[in-house]
């Protein structure tokens, strides 16, 4: 089964890191094209930007709603069905977010979305 692991983007790559997708909808701040070693950057499976907005206007205090919506938005997205299905020939995926955040970020949210739907299948 593959195995999801995360990582913040400015964090230096590292070969166990197998397949490294970016899953942020906007680019990194202060992170230049060249030195982000990425293999896909994708956006489709990033909170829509209505959510990521409400949820940085207080992080803390709409967290619980942040999580349950944008799990929401992913259990009925397209794209992350297709990414599950893009991702199992992988031992590895790192998701890779921006956020200073290493706990209340949407890409803990994401791994676990994937985790439990490649143990389903």
């Amino acid at each position: 089964m593959t195995q999801i692991k995360i990582k913040r983007v400015y964090e230096d790559p590292k070969t166990v890191d197998g397949c490294r997708v970016l899953v942020d909808r906007l680019w990194p701040r202060g992170m230049k094209k060249e030195r982000l070693k990425y293999d896909v950057w994708e956006k489709d499976i990033t909170p829509s930007p209505e959510l990521r907005k409400w949820f940085h206007e207080d992080p803390v205090e709409h967290w619980e709603g942040f999580s349950a919506m944008y799990q929401k938005e992913l259990e009925t997205s397209e794209a992350a069905r297709n990414f599950l299905t893009k991702i199992k020939p992988y031992k590895t995926v790192t998701l890779l977010y921006a956020s200073k955040e290493p706990i209340r970020n949407h890409a803990r949210i994401l791994q676990q979305f994937l985790e439990t739907h490649l143990g389903e299948s």
